[in-house]
């Protein structure tokens, strides 16, 4: 076999599954038009009887009469229009539903000496305001007939709710009194606070449901609680995560109300904390709301955690200066101040060599707020800079040496020979 011959039967063998998809297609589309066309046509009779009756058969008029008198009566057709030619039933109008119109035939169908039939009813919808409103009323008030019947119950319930409020009043009263004297935290106190108030209207409202709703029992509410949290867990993760991170930091976190915290951008004094935020006060007054998982996921520096903090600054002295001569008179100084602990000794140590002074590293121990910080530092510095200036040290600025390795020639300008030689 030349290749010629075996490219046209590989084209052939590749082709043939794609025309008999295509004839196909088309054979079934056709099918479907005709059926659609059949469908669609308003004068088509009904299959063929088996059998057709010659004896005895009811007068056309008669059959006419009966449909007519039927469908009449029901009021579902309008422009009704009947005719019966040799016992086919040709029926016409309009009508507003599919159903009347199906009723219609298979009632013509089913009617005596009746062969075929021929349906040329119209279907038009049409909307009726006053049925409309009908439904609507007898739906208000069949909810009417039911609110009444169950009014007894629907006062009971709302009375479990009021019992359920005045048992949280109650029982708050008693824990606020009750958890100082456990010597527990501030943070523990509102949590303890927050979860007796959530258990006790769980109950409450589970007790309600049960009296409005008598078929429900306390495991179906429980079992449509637990079916709703999965849900409502999946839509409101964020706010869950805040939740139970609220709750970890209110049980036994390092920081509490009136604090100082640092962390990330947000710097200030703890203000509140609640179940899902925290609020913080920054300190230039402005107030910011923190959602507790940012708190729980990132470090915080608790500026507050003891009594005291240490200070820092550097000092430096003109290198001529005797060392322990100016540590001295920076350690009277500093001890001087008001602002500084004397339950924490003063620690100034000899640093580095700078590039115009011997630097000293001071260190002291003050008040932990901010603002206390920021006032000590300032005293501290102002009266290192009043001994120093008394003991006659300097405190010198950046300064510069150029070491040249030949010597330079001077040359003086113009203006100062001009100078000289008139002198």
């Amino acid at each position: 076999m030349s290749t010629r011959s075996r490219r046209t039967l590989t084209l052939i063998s590749l082709l043939l599954p794609l025309i008999l998809i295509v004839c196909s297609a088309a054979t079934a589309r056709g099918q479907d038009d005709a059926a659609s066309a059949e469908a669609s046509t308003p004068d088509e009779v009904d299959a063929v009887p088996e059998q057709v009756q010659v004896d005895d058969v009811v007068s056309d008029e008669q059959i006419r009469d009966r449909l007519e008198g039927i469908l009449t009566t029901t009021e579902r057709f309008t422009n009704l229009d009947i005719e019966v030619r040799n016992s086919v039933v040709f029926l016409a109008g309009t009508t507003t539903k599919e159903s009347h119109r199906d009723w219609a035939v298979r009632l013509a169908r089913n009617t005596e000496s009746v062969v075929a039939v021929v349906d040329n009813l119209e279907v038009k919808r049409q909307f009726d305001l006053s049925r409309t409103t009908n439904v609507v009323s007898e739906s208000l008030y069949a909810m009417w007939l039911d609110a009444l019947e169950r009014s007894p119950l629907i006062v009971a319930g709302l009375f479990a709710l009021l019992v359920t409020w005045l048992v949280s009043r109650i029982t708050i009263a008693i824990l606020r009194r009750m958890l100082p004297r456990a010597r527990l935290g501030p943070s523990l106190q509102d949590l303890v606070l927050q979860l007796a108030t959530i258990g006790i209207w769980l109950v409450g409202i589970t007790v309600a449901a049960v009296i409005v709703f008598p078929g429900m029992t306390p495991a179906k509410v429980l079992t449509v609680l637990g079916l709703s949290s999965v849900a409502v867990g999946f839509a409101f993760k964020d706010i869950f995560e805040n939740f139970f991170a609220g709750i970890l930091i209110l049980w036994k976190y390092p920081f509490d109300r009136g604090d100082f915290i640092d962390c990330g951008e947000v710097h200030g004094r703890i203000e509140e904390i609640t179940i899902r935020m925290t609020m913080i006060r920054q300190v230039d007054g402005q107030l910011i709301v923190v959602p507790n998982s940012y708190l729980f996921k990132n470090p915080v520096d608790v500026l507050t955690s003891q009594p005291s903090r240490r200070v820092t600054i550097i000092c430096g002295v003109a290198y001529g200066a005797d060392l322990d001569e100016s540590r001295e008179v920076i350690r009277k100084a500093v001890d001087a101040c008001e602002t500084v602990k004397t339950d924490q000794p003063v620690q100034i140590f000899a640093q580095e060599f700078g590039a115009s002074s011997m630097n000293f590293e001071v260190t002291w121990w003050t008040d932990p707020k901010p603002v206390d910080i920021r006032r000590s530092r300032d005293e501290v510095v102002g009266a290192v800079k009043r001994a120093l200036d008394q003991a006659g040290i300097e405190i010198p600025f950046p300064q510069r040496t150029l070491w040249f390795p030949e010597p330079l020639a001077t040359r003086r300008s113009d203006s100062e020979d001009e100078g000289a030689s008139t002198g």
